[in-house]
């Protein structure tokens, strides 16, 4: 009996500590930080515990689990990112129980209420854009000393702006325009010393701007508020300015000035009429019935002085013009006499004399071709291993180059020309009609790596640049393929029209630049050639195929292009851009990234093309022309449609752009497509934070061998880097951070679950 007792304590006490052990063990498996935890369950409360996937309205382990939109470092929430995800509700009291929280971006949703006053004191980046936000601008917002980029935009805040920047010498880009915010500019904001984008257009702030005077910005917009007062020479100086719909003057306003007029009326007393409103004056005035009114006197005599003044402007005008005119005269008389004495004293030669031009309808054209003529000669004498051409006939036109002469347009009386060339002789030292060539020992001194090819070589390597060999057709010009001597494989670029009039010395120089990037993911530039008005560039062949053809085409290495093969050409071009960007001094922007310049070889690695060469993206080129429509829609950021400038930001967006369509298998912009999904970004941006929409967005090609957790993380960077605002897209250096992350990821996962990579 006593044993049985015995046994019977024991099983009990085994049943209470397996009771335990259930009831405890997820709190013992969980990895997120515990008061994150607490603090993403209030606020996803106060949303209103809306159909987020992974969310749950309790406990939870959203580091772990993967929950849609956290971003997590460790055990540690860091961000919140949900965007365009039709959000309620409001963001709670219990913001600042977040430990270690970075960012909060709710931008596009209908989040409602005051923007609450217990903020993260973590807090670097907070964007609440495009909501239903009432109420005020916290007064707390001194105490995030930490932050970097604020926007509250577009919704229907209220109130004057709190004196509370003055701690906040880190913020870079505050947006509080489209809201209904009065007041002036508070003096704390002086204090923004790293501040370099403010926008508060579409608001009641009225007042001076002399706050903002010594703040480094290059991007403001005032525009429609009720600032008066001039506006201080630094800020006309900034970059972008916008500052209409403010009634601003260049003194102090006339309502602002206290006005002359009688002592105040005592209450109860009649109120003088207009017409004896001047009978107070004094006795004098009403003697004199026929004395005029003062204000009409002085009326008067402003008028006539404002005529005076514009008699005299006038005069001064005119006399201005007559002396520009005989100037001018004076000007061209002495520059027609001076080519006329050089076209006596250095055009003539023996044996052979030059008559006056008869072309009396364009005298002028006439003298600019004798002193094109003039200057070749002179090019052309000074030539010492040509001494067989020193009595060449001058080149003055391309009729003469090819021993066609035309006496009616010269009037030159010249030596019988040789018989013309049946075939035309490439020769590296001959010069061109409008540039001299420089001589091989020029070409040498040049400090860069890259070899100076002859024409004539660069013909013979691409069968005469024969269309066999076109590999591809950019924006900037079409790219050959080229055998080399021992059959090593070129890539040559033969600049289109424009681009190749480009001056010579900044050719080199370019050539210069681009001949010293040095990174695995960048096409290398090996040579160049400039004769004969030739604008080539010579690149280490590396494939014939792009990302473009295997995505859009239905190129065979399509079925290849597996989920981490995906993820792992993000990377590779993200690389490429990091050492653009980052690593290369002075740094570049490459201004064209597409698909079309990512190029994949058999083993689907990457090499990026065109690098350094955004200074050919000429709005006058015929290829930028031809492209330029379709990447209005596409690749090109928002802001280059306005400012025509290409930066860091922009190419930014250009990659967040290419991986939508390694996501989808989609093109940027497909007109067969519905009306609702012709352009990827519009339609994709809104579904991003949905898990069901993304699954049902990503390529079909994949057929579901994808692992949704990177899948999630691939769709928040691609909704940061996609941004309209370029102050809000991440640098690529974080962008790379994130896709080493998720490409570690995935290759852990292909160990246990091959099958979801």
């Amino acid at each position: 009996m006593f044993f049985t007792w015995v046994n019977k304590i024991h099983l009990t006490h085994f049943l209470w500590v397996g009771l335990m052990v259930i009831f405890c063990l997820p709190h013992c498996r969980s990895f997120t930080n515990e008061l994150d935890v607490s603090a993403i369950n209030s606020f996803y409360a106060a949303l209103g515990s809306p159909p987020l996937p992974g969310w749950i309205p309790t406990g939870g382990d959203p580091c772990v689990e993967g929950w849609q939109g956290v971003q997590c470092v460790g055990s540690n929430i860091t961000g919140i990112v949900i965007n365009a995800a039709n959000l309620g509700g409001e963001l709670g009291d219990e913001l600042d129980k977040f430990s270690s929280i970075a960012t909060i971006d709710l931008s596009n949703n209908n989040i409602g209420g005051s923007i609450p006053e217990n903020l993260p004191l973590t807090l670097q980046s907070f964007f609440l854009s495009a909501n239903q936000f009432t109420g005020s601008i916290p007064s707390s917002l001194s105490k995030l000393t930490l932050l970097t980029a604020m926007s509250v935009n577009n919704n229907h805040l209220t109130g004057d702006l709190p004196d509370v920047f003055a701690s906040l010498t880190g913020l870079i880009n505050l947006d509080l325009s489209f809201n209904n915010l009065s007041g002036e500019l508070p003096p704390s904001m002086g204090s923004l010393s790293s501040l370099t984008t403010l926008r508060v257009q579409n608001n009641q702030l009225y007042g001076m701007l002399n706050t903002l005077e010594d703040l480094p910005l290059k991007d403001l917009n005032i525009e429609n508020n009720l600032f008066s007062g001039p506006v201080p020479d630094q800020l006309l100086n900034i970059p972008n300015l916008k500052k209409d719909g403010n009634p601003f003057n260049t003194s102090i306003a006339p309502s602002l000035a206290p006005p002359q007029s009688s002592p105040p009326v005592p209450p109860g007393a009649p109120i003088p009429d207009a017409k004896h409103a001047n009978s107070s004056t004094g006795p004098s005035s009403q003697g004199n019935p026929h004395q005029e009114n003062p204000q009409t006197v002085k009326k008067h005599s402003t008028s006539t002085m404002k005529v005076i003044g514009y008699v005299l402007a006038s005069v001064i005008l005119v006399i201005v013009i007559v002396l520009m005119v005989i100037y001018c005269l004076s000007k061209y008389q002495e520059r027609k006499s001076r080519q006329n004495d050089i076209f006596k004293s250095q055009v003539g030669r023996p044996g052979r004399g030059f008559q006056e031009p008869r072309n009396e309808e364009h005298p002028q054209e006439t003298n600019n071709k004798i002193s094109e003529a003039v200057k070749d000669d002179l090019k052309e004498r000074k030539r010492e291993h040509q001494p067989d051409m020193t009595m060449a006939v001058p080149k003055k036109s391309e009729k003469e180059k090819e021993h066609v002469i035309d006496m009616k347009e010269t009037d030159v009386i010249v030596m019988p020309p040789p018989p013309p060339w049946e075939k035309v002789i490439v020769n590296p030292i001959v010069p061109s009609e409008n540039n001299v060539v420089p001589s091989p020992q020029m070409m040498n001194t040049l400090p860069t790596s890259a070899t100076s090819f002859s024409v004539a070589d660069l013909q013979q390597y691409t069968n005469s640049f024969n269309e066999e060999n076109l590999i591809r057709d950019g924006r900037l010009g079409k790219i050959y393929l080229a055998e080399a001597t021992g059959g090593k494989l070129l890539e040559v670029m033969k600049l289109d029209n424009v681009n190749s009039r480009i001056p010579l010395d900044e050719f080199l120089e370019l050539v210069l630049n681009v001949s010293e990037l040095r990174h695995p993911k960048i096409l290398e530039l090996v040579g160049y050639s400039v004769e004969f008005d030739q604008r080539l560039l010579v690149y280490k062949h590396f494939s014939r195929k792009t990302l473009q053809e295997v995505l859009h085409v239905g190129d065979d290495l399509q079925t290849g292009l597996s989920w981490s093969i995906r993820l792992e050409v993000a990377l590779g071009a993200a690389k490429a851009l990091e050492y653009l960007h980052e690593s290369f001094q002075p740094p570049l922007v490459h201004g064209n990234f597409e698909p079309a310049n990512i190029l994949l070889d058999d083993e689907l690695a990457v090499c990026v093309t065109e690098c350094g060469l955004s200074s050919l993206l000429s709005s006058n080129s015929v290829t930028q022309l031809s492209g330029r429509i379709n990447a209005m829609y596409s690749y090109e950021a928002p802001e280059i449609n306005e400012s025509g400038q290409y930066s860091d930001r922009s190419d930014v967006y250009s990659f967040g752009v290419v991986m939508l369509e390694l996501l989808t298998g989609r093109k940027p912009y497909d007109s067969t497509r519905p009306r609702s999904e012709q352009h990827l970004v519009r339609w994709a941006s809104s579904q991003l934070y949905d898990i069901d929409a993304l699954s049902r967005m990503v390529d079909p090609s994949l057929s579901g061998k994808y692992n949704e957790k990177s899948l999630s993380c691939f769709a928040d960077i691609i909704s940061r880097c996609i941004q309209q605002e370029p102050e809000f897209r991440p640098a690529i250096s974080e962008v790379v951070q994130d896709l080493t992350r998720t490409v570690k990821d995935v290759k852990d996962a292909s160990d246990k679950r091959p099958n979801l990579v």
